[in-house]
């Protein structure tokens, strides 16, 4: 099952990727992307294996970012594909039918390509500006997401929705209200001063029913 909150792994001012990760998880993170750009895939490689015994020691799962081999390699729950990244298609072909593969999108034309590759849940943003990705596609801001919950429910489309892209834990009951299934998190976890409590907030928000499942 996919979880409503994704944490995406940032390395903080003191420590790396792996000190955010298990930070998040002793906060209550059950879903864990390891997010690393410009090393080198061995490097990635160590940070994945050590990422996935941190999971496991916390009953979380851990998604790579962009590197299916490596997820494969690291024993990791999914893979998560960007646009640029490689096709959904020769990702499966890595990862085999088990593996959960996620995939970003930005437009409603994006979100008919991922369906149409059969990703398991979609990435979709960015909501708003964030410095933790260096080429941001358009802002969607929370009218972009709303236009695009409303295509996908007039085509009816069912694949689950996680809001990305500088999403803070006070934009998650709008997200909900919009009809999107879940939000993913990093600099608001990563650089908080109680983490637990904005974990708590954040799951306590995401499994309150939005105003769509109400009527």
């Amino acid at each position: 099952m996919i979880d409503k909150l994704h944490y995406i792994s940032q390395q903080p001012e003191n420590g790396s990727h792996l000190t955010a990760i298990r930070q998040a998880l002793e906060a209550g993170c059950k879903w864990v992307q390891l997010r690393v750009k410009d090393e080198p895939a061995g490097v990635i490689l160590e940070y994945a294996i050590e990422a996935n015994k941190l999971c496991s020691q916390h009953g979380a799962k851990l998604i790579v970012n962009d590197h299916p081999e490596i997820a494969l390699k690291a024993g990791a729950y999914g893979v998560h594909l960007g646009l640029q990244d490689m096709s959904v298609a020769h990702a499966r072909r890595i990862v085999g039918r088990q593996m959960i593969i996620g995939g970003t999108a930005n437009t409603f034309q994006h979100i008919r390509q991922r369906v149409a590759e059969g990703v398991d849940y979609i990435g979709c943003g960015p909501y708003r500006f964030t410095t933790t990705k260096a080429k941001l596609s358009p802002i969607l801001g929370l009218e972009g997401l709303k236009d695009i919950m409303k295509q996908m429910r007039a085509a009816n489309m069912s694949v689950p929705i996680i809001g990305i892209g500088g999403v803070l834990p006070e934009d998650i009951a709008s997200l909900m209200d919009a009809g999107l299934y879940g939000v993913a998190i990093s600099g608001a976890i990563t650089r908080a001063a109680d983490r637990t409590a904005i974990v708590k907030y954040s799951y306590q928000r995401l499994n309150t029913p939005s105003i769509n499942e109400l009527i």
